[in-house]
């Protein structure tokens, strides 16, 4: 409820100064404006696509470019081609498309790939890190501005007395050497590629709580590990799983017994299908599985020898105008590494 008030201030669809406060009714734009927040999430934006939890948000009144990082669930890129160029180059900064499975490539299903992934790790060695390694494209938007890409590098690494670095830098692995388009200092600008935004070191810290605790590698016990983490009381949907999926690697990288677990985890919760072999934006070779939610396809790649995820991308199957998202549009997408 507190962050609901905090929307509805924000918005002051109702001004003190307003002739219409008091007795008389709301104008034509309040009323809209009121409609529009008090709108269920899946009216407003597909859930899980980061755009629903963005609306949520106290936002300021006139700039309202935001940044949904993958590691809160994260957390969206951009398809409308904004583009950046200099008086005598080639466009800086462009959307990135959907990804597309290769026409004819032979779908893995996700029993199978559960399967080799198991195989795997028979030898029983962990290899499992805390710390991330991972590329990001996400998605600014405001109600007056045409989306923008944001396209980040983060690299968290963990020490042994439990403190840990994080160093995230603006590069699109696309356009290497190209400039990046960034939202450091709150406006949108131009930076050299591998600019760096953030560069922290935090002191040490220990939570048995997850994400932070180490995630098991048997199915039960990582289905119940994902639902604590996500603070759900009931049984995750695919949907809701995926966006788990994300939280957890940008905690963790995962070994070969990990790997397995969660591949039979995903083979289990139903609606995803195989749609075929992808490349995904670091050039991998991988498996696409798309889950079609309401308003959103998410689409799920994954090491077809090992069942390691490789990426996740959220891709939007409604228009909203409102916020210059069309059908199509990539709304975020994460390329973990190790």
């Amino acid at each position: 409820m507190a962050d609901e008030l905090e929307l509805l201030r924000g918005a002051n669809p109702v001004p003190s100064d307003d002739p219409c406060f008091g007795e008389g009714p709301l104008g034509h734009e309040a009323e809209r404006r009121l409609t529009h927040l008090m709108r269920p999430a899946d009216g407003l934006a597909p859930a899980g696509t980061g755009l629903d939890r963005w609306l949520r948000r106290p936002r300021p009144r006139r700039t309202r470019l935001v940044w949904a990082l993958a590691s809160t669930a994260v957390v969206a890129v951009t398809a409308v081609a904004l583009l950046f160029a200099g008086p005598s180059s080639g466009p800086a900064v462009a959307a990135p498309r959907p990804l597309v499975p290769v026409a004819g490539s032979t779908p893995v299903s996700l029993d199978r790939l559960a399967e080799r992934a198991g195989q795997t790790a028979q030898d029983g060695s962990s290899g499992l890190r805390k710390g991330t390694h991972v590329q990001s494209w996400s998605m600014g938007m405001s109600e007056d501005e045409p989306p923008v890409t944001l396209p980040v590098e983060r690299i968290v690494r963990w020490h042994a007395d439990e403190s840990h670095t994080e160093l995230v830098v603006a590069t699109d692995p696309r356009r290497p050497g190209r400039s990046v388009l960034s939202d450091e200092g709150g406006a949108p600008r131009l930076v050299d590629d591998g600019h760096v935004i953030s560069e922290q070191t935090y002191p040490p810290s220990w939570s048995d709580a997850p994400p932070e605790s180490p995630p098991p590698h048997d199915t039960t016990r990582l289905r119940a590990y994902l639902q604590e983490a996500q603070h759900s009381d009931t049984p995750l949907t695919t949907s809701e799983l995926l966006q788990a999926v994300g939280v957890l690697l940008d905690h963790w990288s995962l070994g070969p017994r990990e790997d397995a677990a969660l591949a039979r985890l995903l083979a289990d919760a139903g609606g995803l299908r195989p749609a075929g072999r992808v490349t995904d934006r670091l050039d991998r070779s991988g498996q696409a599985y798309v889950y079609d939610g309401p308003g959103a396809r998410r689409m799920l790649i994954m090491d077809p020898a090992t069942g390691a995820v490789l990426g996740l991308e959220s891709t939007a199957t409604v228009d909203e105008p409102e916020w210059g998202l069309e059908a199509g549009d990539v709304m975020d997408y994460s390329a973990w590494m190790r």
